[in-house]
This record gives C-alpha cells, structure tokens and sequence, in this order.
C-alpha cells in the first residue's frame, strides 16, 4: 500500500509540477497574463487546502479507501481536462477538479501510510513525500520533450491515464472496506484542540510561511529563471531538476532522522539553511552559484515535509489522527494557495528578486518561531 500510495502522489505530483516549466508556453497560448495564472494556481491550492480537513475527518469515521479512490477518479477528469483546455475556462476547470481530486487524496492516503507504520513514521512519509520530488525531476525532462516535439498539453494524457491504471491497482489491493459512516464534522473541536497550546499555534505559524514559500517558489521557479535571469526555457527547467534530485534522497532521510533526534531542531535548522540559500539565489548570476544555491535551498527545504506531517500525526489523539492533520494541512495550503499569487503580483508590479527576497524573510521567521516556540 504505501508503494501504491506513493506511487499516485508521485504521479499526480508529477502533473501538478508540469505546470511551472510549461507555464511560459501555456501564458502565450491561453494569452494569459502572469497574475492572472497565479490566480488561477492559487485557485488550485486553494480548493486543495479547503479540501484537507473534511477529508482527513471523514477517513476516520468512514474508510481511507472512501476518499482515496474518489479523489484518484477527480484527478483523471482533471488531467484530461488540462490536456484539452483551449481556454481560460478551462484552464480554471481543470485547476479546480484537480485541486478537489488531490485534496481528497492527501491526507488519507498520509493516514493510511502513518497506520500501518507507527514506530517508523517519519521514514515511511519521507518515502512517501518523495514521490513529489519523483515527479517533479521526471517533470523537468517531459516539459523539454513536449515543448520540442509537441505540445503543452500532450503529457496530460498519460498522467490521467496511470493515474487511473493505479487507481485500479488500489482497488484490487485495498483490504480496507469501502465504508462510509458518520456524515458530521466538529469542525470546532477539531480546531480548538489544534490550537490548544502556544506550543502548537506557534508551530502552525511557522510551517504556514514554510508552505507560504513553497507555494510561490514551485509555481515560478522556472519563470522567474527565464525572465529574471535570463536563462533559455530547458536551462531553466534542467536547473529546476536539481531541487527534485535533492528532494528524492534528503526526504527519507529526514524523516528517518526524526524518528530519532527532536524533529523540531532538525526543521529549524533545514529553514535556516534554504533562508541563506534562497538569499544567495537571488544575489546571485553566474550559473555555478545559481545551481549550488538551489541544491542548498532544496537541501534545507525538502526536509520539512515528513517532520510537519510527523510532527502533527505525533499530537493526535487516538482516532483523530487524519483530522488533525486535515485540520492543519488545510491552514498550511491556504498558506500555500496565497503563494502563486504573491509571486505573480509582485513580480508583476515590482521584481521577481523582490517576491523571492521576501521568501527568504519568511524562512528565517518561520525558523525563529520554530526555536522560540517550544513546549513551556
């Protein structure tokens, strides 16, 4: 199972990820603006986000296997809708149907992974976060051959088509019951019990500007690269590769690390590191110090992944444990969905160096928080 999971995380990644090195070619057919695409991808993250904390409380009640395969059904419709988009209408359709699909998909697929791996939690959601960095690095080849032998939309296909082959490989798999139980959310249970202590308000506040960052940064990594930089479209997407390559060995790694050191110092001090490194990026011009500051930034950033999952699993109370992370992945990715825009607008009406200096304020904050919020 956590093969089969990671699998259609990282496949669904893989399509989601396609987005940033076509996105140049994507504005010039659509005729889009880049606000208006942060808009429509803030859109995506924000359905996403939205989507968390029901489906992370109703895998508790009902069954994991309830929201996991309805989600990998939206995700096919959504991809296959991306690769027929002729329109800004479609473009927000497909943004929206594959928000909800992945939304659905997350967090129980997490809770499956944190079930059946109790004493080595952090490893098994390293191995299983990988599977965005899988598919971010196979992203950044595929974008090249589509731009040169076809067309933006040519790889959407085969992603709605795997994703549907594991769909059915899921199905034929699960020994979990397709279950669905009580329908009610306690929406404000759920919440105050997250935000109890300051120990753990303090921690939703750092890991919300953590995916914040991410938000904007893998939306316009490859943009800002060609536009800011003046790097030709496959330079730029062969320089985003190195943050998947990184993020493909440092996730189960870090999430192995934390199941034996405090997980709270190792994300601390990952933060601090991308927060030097995305400062040097954007300083930065020659091609040698851009590539060592990205894999330096996706060093320190790619580890938080497995800990924030980890760390939220770590303080739920027994049988809550897919809505509390529902609960506070839905606060991190509505974080996350105000990225893209951010980036968008602001390199827009000021400069990309500006929207990603910014970032690297928000890295070290969130560190900050990270160090000075502990348990009292």
């Amino acid at each position: 199972m956590l093969l089969t999971v990671s699998l259609g995380w990282a496949l669904l990644q893989l399509g989601r990820t396609l987005l940033s090195p076509l996105l140049p070619a994507i504005l010039i057919d659509l005729n889009m603006s880049e606000a208006t695409a942060g808009i429509a991808l803030a859109l995506f993250q924000g359905v996403y986000g939205v989507a968390q904390f029901p489906s992370g409380a109703y895998s508790d009640t009902w069954s994991r296997t309830a929201l996991i395969l309805p989600g990998l059904g939206l995700l096919v419709v959504g991809f296959t809708v991306f690769g027929l988009a002729g329109g800004l209408a479609a473009f927000f359709a497909a943004s929206i149907l594959i928000g909800f699909g992945k939304g659905l998909f997350a967090t129980p697929s997490r809770a499956l992974v944190s079930d059946l791996f109790v004493a080595n939690r952090g490893r098994a959601l390293g191995v299983y976060a990988a599977g965005t960095d899988l598919g971010g690095l196979l992203a950044s080849g595929i974008a090249i051959l589509a731009l040169t032998y076809a067309t933006w939309r040519a790889p959407f296909f085969p992603i709605a088509i795997g994703l549907a082959m594991l769909g059915l490989l899921y199905w034929s798999w699960t020994t979990e019951e397709y279950n669905i139980g009580e329908k009610r959310l306690n929406v404000t249970a759920t919440f105050s019990g997250l935000v109890a202590s300051s120990h753990q308000r303090v921690t939703l506040v750092a890991f919300s500007l953590f995916y914040f960052m991410v938000g904007g940064f893998i939306s316009f990594f490859p943009t800002y690269l060609t536009n800011a930089k003046d790097f030709p479209v496959s330079l730029a997407s062969a320089t985003f590769a190195i943050v998947f390559l990184v993020g493909i060995g440092i996730k189960p790694i870090a999430g192995g690390l934390s199941d034996r050191f405090p997980r709270r110092v190792i994300s601390m001090v990952g933060l601090t590191l991308a927060a030097g490194a995305m400062t040097l990026l954007v300083v930065a011009n020659s091609l040698p110090v851009i590539a060592g500051s990205v894999a330096l930034l996706a060093l320190g950033y790619k580890t938080q992944f497995p800990l924030a999952d980890a760390i939220i699993m770590d303080g739920a109370r027994e049988g809550e444990l897919g809505a509390n992370l529902g609960a506070a992945r839905a606060l991190f990715l509505m974080a996350n969905a105000v990225g893209p825009a951010y980036v968008g607008i602001v390199a827009t009406y000021a400069s990309y160096a500006a929207a990603f200096g910014g970032y690297a304020v928000c890295l070290l904050v969130a560190a900050a928080l990270l160090y000075w919020g502990g348990e009292k």
